[in-house]
């Protein structure tokens, strides 16, 4: 939960970045809106608005048909209406609006009859729940003639509204004269069909017939129920009897009484003999010995002896197959198998006889259910039947009285409503209040300032913060350079360029807080690499204006005023620099050296305790083949042997491969990026360049950053030190 708050934390505050990045652009934005807003306010021209009071009461005048109490009412059509909303549509129509048009001869500007639109615009209705007053408001710049558009227009409302009334009870007579025959026909034809119906069905009193048909159907029911429950008691005990004689079909009852018969028994017997007797030979003499020979014929033919009698015994329609030695056994059963086969067969007698009876009962069930099933529906048919004729006789008698109620109606002026407040001549102006428009200029303002600020901070493809350039470039962050403002010495440009001269710590700048921020730059080079000390570095940046030339000179003088022996070297041949910072001349300089035009004492010059610059010298037709040469490895080395450090100031990486040739004879290069100069192209083309020449990047610094634009876990001080002159130590961020 913590992590989560803090990201969120992060995220408001980077769109507060955003705002005071693009404030310009949102003041100016805010500025214009409220000036229009202020504008409009201060144009419009004060308008009166007229009000009056109606009570709408319900109008019966539709129930004079006897179709309904409810027919004609004032109600809503769901709960949650208003039903004064209704009379408010019907004042806003357009038969009303244009005879209070025509009636007061209402123009617009040009003189031409008000539209209906126009008119609309001026008007509003207002009711209010739980009352029946409906409020009536029209506003226009004469307060005169806002009242009398008030008045006419409720004037006229009720005259339509009387005059439909009116219409309603002349069609009301007519269609009762209309209905009267119809219905008297319709009653006496009603109470022919009711009794047609009852003689064709004998039908007397089906309420009776009805409970005494359930009471037999329940004594039916409950017979079945013990029907089934003594089936399924058989059906259990014959179950029971065939698992315990080990009775599988129905030929155990055949075998029950072969057993009985001594012909049968008496060839049974000899039969096993025989076949006890060639089992023991069999064992003792070949199959082929004439012993064996004439047990077979003689089981042969006890086999054949012993089937005709089963024939001669139980029909020669039934075949009971004798091979298997089960059957055999079947034939010889004792006296309680033969007792269990002949309860099981008793048993099975009873089973089918409930069976049937449970069938019998079934049907007669099904019977008094149909003549149940159908006493329902003579039920509805008659009751319809008595509904229709009751109905007609209710509408019959309904339309007698209707009549002599709606003659009268039919004479009289019926309305739903009467004024209960007229309109009386506004006193004082009404209309959107200038302080609220203001406001709501201010707050569309305020959105709109919002959203140009964003849309332009999108549009805008320059790295803004330290926190995205470190996301893009992934190298190790080895110090941070904070904005200094008005602090420092003023800046100027060289004549007739656009390059700025940069500016020196000490002497241009206060050492709070950029030169502490150099300190740390130099510290974290130091401790950049524990197996082999750096001493050649090479400053580039990826397009210009990142203040590179700034970068190196200070990170000379704060090695410099450490103690160590620092040369600055201008490896910048194309737009060198170096020589404005410290006020010398350019006349003899590195690339004099290359080409051992000028030797190295001549063209190297203390600028202040320990440090020492050698300008770029005449500017090369090609910079790149002198930084190439075998000559300049061999002063860089010569470089590392004499000073404690070196630093190269290069080209941009941009188009340029001078930084990236000189680097391959240093111990690697130092990128300076600058927020708001540098965009993504450039920084993503500069970051593929130094993948693909395999350079050794040391680290980046972030150069000119805005200390109230960033978080404070950016810098090594917070913002009220920087602010207030001291310094309060931080955790450094070196990743």
């Amino acid at each position: 939960m913590e992590s989560k708050q803090n990201l969120e934390e992060v995220d408001f505050q980077a769109y507060l970045l955003v705002v005071q990045r693009r404030w310009l652009a949102a003041v100016s934005v805010f500025g214009v809106v409220v000036a229009l807003a202020s504008l409009q306010a201060f144009s419009m021209k004060p308008s009166y608005e007229a009000q009056g009071s109606l009570l709408v009461k319900t109008n019966r005048s539709t129930s004079l048909t006897g179709l309904g109490e409810a027919i004609g009412r004032v109600e809503p059509l769901v709960n949650t209406n208003n039903p004064l909303e209704t009379q408010a549509k019907i004042v806003e129509s357009v038969p009303v609006i244009q005879e209070t048009i025509r009636t007061l001869n209402l123009k617009d500007d040009q003189g031409q009859l008000l539209t209906i639109p126009d008119f609309t615009d001026r008007l509003k209705t207002k009711n209010y729940k739980g009352t029946e007053v409906l409020d009536i408001y029209y506003k226009d710049e004469d307060p005169y003639l806002a009242a009398k558009v008030v008045n006419q227009l409720m004037e006229v409302y009720i005259k339509n509204n009387i005059e439909a009334n009116r219409a309603e009870a002349v069609s009301a007579r007519k269609f009762i004269m209309k209905e009267l025959p119809a219905t008297e026909l319709s009653v006496r034809a009603a109470e022919s069909t009711l009794r047609r119906f009852k003689e064709e069905n004998k039908i007397i009193n089906l309420e009776s017939e009805a409970g005494l048909a359930v009471q037999t159907i329940s004594n039916l029911e409950q017979q079945l129920a013990q029907a089934q429950a003594q089936y399924a008691n058989v059906t259990a005990k014959s179950q029971k009897l065939q698992n315990q004689g080990s009775i599988n079909s129905s030929q155990s009852v055949t075998f029950a009484s072969l057993s009985q018969i001594p012909g049968i028994q008496q060839v049974l017997t000899q039969l096993q003999e025989a076949q006890n007797q060639l089992a023991v030979e069999q064992t003792r003499l070949q199959p082929g010995h004439p012993t064996i020979i004439n047990l077979q014929e003689k089981i042969a033919a006890l086999n054949s002896l012993l089937e005709d009698r089963i024939k001669q015994a139980v029909g020669s329609n039934q075949q009971i197959p004798l091979e298997n030695v089960q059957n055999l056994q079947n034939l010889q059963i004792g006296e309680l198998r033969q007792n269990l086969i002949q309860d099981f067969a008793t048993t099975e007698a009873e089973r089918v006889g409930l069976s049937q009876q449970i069938a019998t009962l079934s049907s007669k069930l099904s019977a008094y259910k149909q003549r149940v099933n159908v006493l329902p529906r003579l039920e509805q048919i008659e009751r319809q039947l008595e509904r229709k004729l009751k109905a007609s006789q209710t509408t019959y008698e309904a339309l007698l009285t209707r009549l002599q109620e709606v003659q009268v109606a039919e004479n009289q002026n019926i309305g739903n409503a009467r004024i209960i407040s007229p309109a009386l001549v506004p006193d004082e102006p009404t209309g959107p209040r200038k302080a609220l428009i203001i406001a709501g200029g201010g707050v569309l303002g305020i959105l709109l300032g919002i959203m140009a600020a964003f849309t332009l901070d999108l549009i805008d493809r320059s790295l803004k913060t330290v926190k995205e350039a470190r996301e893009l470039f992934q190298y190790t962050l080895l110090g941070v350079i904070p904005l200094v403002g008005g602090n420092g010495k003023k800046s100027y440009y060289l004549p007739g360029a656009d390059q700025q001269i940069p500016r020196v710590i000490g002497r241009d700048i206060p050492h709070f807080p950029v030169g502490d921020a150099y300190q740390i730059l130099q510290a974290n080079l130091k401790f950049l690499s524990s197996d082999k000390k750096l001493k050649a570095i090479v400053v580039s940046s990826c397009v210009s204006k990142e203040g590179k030339s700034e970068v190196a000179a200070n990170l000379a003088v704060a090695m410099a005023q450490l103690g160590h022996r620092v040369l600055l070297v201008d490896a910048d041949m194309r737009r060198p620099v170096q020589h404005h910072i410290w006020g010398m001349t350019n006349a003899v300089g590195l690339s004099n050296v290359i080409v051992d035009q000028s030797p190295m004492r001549i063209a190297i010059q203390e600028v202040m305790p320990y440090l020492y610059v050698l300008p770029s010298g005449v500017v090369p037709p090609n910079s790149v083949a002198l930084l190439d040469s075998q000559r300049m490895a061999t002063l860089v080395t010569s470089f590392t042997e004499e000073y404690d450090f070196v630093i190269f100031d290069t080209p941009p990486l941009s188009g340029m491969a001078d930084a990236a040739v000189l680097s391959k004879l240093a111990d690697g290069i130092m990128l300076v990026v600058r927020p708001g100069v540098i965009n993504y192209a450039s920084a993503n083309a500069a970051k593929e360049f130094l993948k693909q020449s395999g350079q050794q990047v040391l680290g980046m610094v972030i150069n000119g950053v805005n200390i109230k634009s960033e978080p404070d876990s950016y810098f090594y001080y917070s913002r009220d030190s920087a602010e207030s002159g001291y310094v309060s130590q931080k955790s450094a961020v070196t990743k």
